[in-house]
């Protein structure tokens, strides 16, 4: 085993076999923005063997402020394309592989097909809808992870386990706090947070580490995590599985 994972090979929790779990581990990342960006640098550093990356934008310059991922030579440029060769420069012993293109749920039920684990980092309500349907009918766990303006959320949802809630008994219609990120605006710091929450819940979850369950809410202003625990919805439209606050 590499030196460059002696760190985490050190963590009784994690050790040699966490190591060698992430480094088999086949991971698709939606989105490369202020969110995808740090969450796929940090996938890539600690060596999860297979990352495809799944973003149909290019870089322009109001991405630079907090899409940490790109530089300047990069305006223009695919996402995927860019993000694939900074990664590979982070760690060459990864497998990058990318979908240049706009996913819904027919797309990304597909690419789960050769799949553990999904993190969607998207910036819409729409796409995370598709990644929840995709992701129940594959029973694929998934890391759902959002920002808008001072504000973040993050959850893992196990649809390969029958008695877990799905991202659609959460919300049954588009909640203000969701809304795309574009016209709300958003501090690059709260994307940037929920990035590296998104990587440490995925790592733990393929590593074999127990994570914590709920509805995780972020406040960039006052440094806070709330939690909301959930439970399937029986009348939701995707698992036939409400959220209750702790």
């Amino acid at each position: 085993m590499k030196q460059r994972y002696q760190s985490h090979q050190a963590l009784p929790e994690f050790g040699p076999v966490g190591q060698e779990r992430l480094q088999s581990a086949r991971v698709a990342l939606l989105g490369l923005g202020g969110i995808g960006g740090p969450a796929a640098m940090y996938l890539a550093a600690a060596g999860v063997g297979r990352i495809t990356l799944c973003d149909f934008d290019r870089v322009s310059e109001s991405n630079l402020s907090r899409q940490i991922l790109f530089t300047p030579s990069d305006l223009d440029r695919p996402k995927t394309e860019a993000a694939a060769e900074r990664l590979s420069q982070l760690n060459p012993d990864v497998q990058l592989s990318t979908v240049d293109r706009r996913m819904n749920a027919e797309s990304i039920a597909d690419l789960l097909k050769d799949q553990d684990l999904l993190i969607d980092a998207s910036d819409n309500f729409a796409t995370r809808l598709a990644a929840n349907q995709a992701c129940v009918d594959r029973r694929k766990p998934w890391v759902m992870s959002a920002a808008v303006r001072f504000e973040g959320q993050l959850a893992v949802f196990r649809p390969d386990q029958g008695d877990e809630p799905c991202y659609r008994c959460l919300y049954q219609a588009t909640p203000d706090t969701l809304e795309d990120c574009a016209g709300a605006g958003v501090f690059s710091t709260a994307a940037g947070t929920l990035g590296l929450a998104a990587a440490g819940q995925a790592m733990s979850l393929l590593a074999g580490i127990p994570v914590t369950r709920g509805l995780h809410l972020f406040d960039a202003k006052t440094m806070t995590w709330t939690t909301l625990r959930g439970r399937r919805d029986p009348n939701c439209q995707v698992c036939v599985g409400t959220v209750d606050a702790d």
